[in-house]
């Protein structure tokens, strides 16, 4: 299916479906379109919703990950989200997921958590995208992926042509630095509610390791792998994490958000 986007309030944001509120949150690289899988399987029972991070134009002084919380907080508000809804991030949008649900515990009900940021992360592989180098972008992409065949020339383009824009980049790298400061370890305790992680064993951007840490520190937390697959499950190999998706969404239906 196409992602229909629409433009509401000085947002940009894919809403799909109705019924309870599905929150999808993308990584720093990420697009609307990475979760379009999870759209197609979703929106008959959810209200799927993903905003467009603005990653590469937001401030430069705001480009962190407390800004881009703080994004959120005005887009739930601009749309008038119920009161409570299940929120979805991969890699950095996992990390924004934690913050966003340990500043308002109140509002989020379930964490589905893949590949995310928030206690270790290889960026790129351990360098930025370097400037006119198609061939070093298309290998940095494809190291996201188990299979580098998933990295699609659209994908490959659109993100040489984010590193051939010097105020993208400085976003970029800001952004990145500010996620790898920001280690939620002795946090993570404080959030209660029933919570997803479903990595890819061939992550090697947030590896197996950093899954099962989370899954120790994090006090309700289910951990699912999914083999051949690399730091996007939900891109890689969708049938696997939809079917883990809808287990956990389908069991935790009725549990009340318990009291942080």
């Amino acid at each position: 299916m196409e992602l229909r986007r629409q433009h509401q309030h000085g947002y940009e944001f894919v809403d799909e479906g109705q019924g309870p509120v599905l929150l999808l949150l993308h990584g720093l690289f990420g697009a609307l379109s990475n979760w379009q899988d999870v759209v197609q399987e979703c929106a008959p029972d959810y209200r799927v919703i993903i905003p467009l991070l603005p990653v590469y134009d937001m401030p430069l002084t705001q480009a962190g990950v407390p800004g881009l919380v703080a994004y959120v907080e005005g887009f739930v508000k601009a749309l008038a989200l119920p009161a409570s809804f299940t929120v979805l991030g991969n890699s950095l949008g996992g990390h924004i997921a934690l913050v966003y649900t340990l500043k308002n515990p109140a509002r989020v009900s379930r964490l589905v958590l893949t590949g995310s940021s928030g206690l270790f992360e290889d960026s790129m592989g351990g360098s930025f995208p370097k400037r006119g180098n198609y061939a070093y972008v298309q290998e940095r992409v494809g190291y996201t992926f188990y299979d580098p065949k998933v990295a699609t020339q659209e994908l490959v383009d659109e993100v040489f042509n984010v590193t051939n824009s010097n105020a993208k980049c400085l976003r970029i790298i800001a952004i990145a630095r500010s996620a790898q400061r920001h280690n939620l370890s002795k946090e993570l305790a404080k959030i209660a509610v029933p919570t997803l992680l479903v990595w890819g064993l061939n992550d090697t951007i947030t590896p197996p390791p950093v899954a099962h840490e989370f899954e120790r520190l994090l006090p309700h937390a289910e951990l699912r792998f999914l083999d051949h697959c690399g730091h996007a499950p939900m891109m890689e190999r969708p049938a696997g994490f939809n079917a883990y998706l809808r287990h956990f969404l389908r069991t935790t239906e009725a549990t009340p958000v318990l009291a942080a």
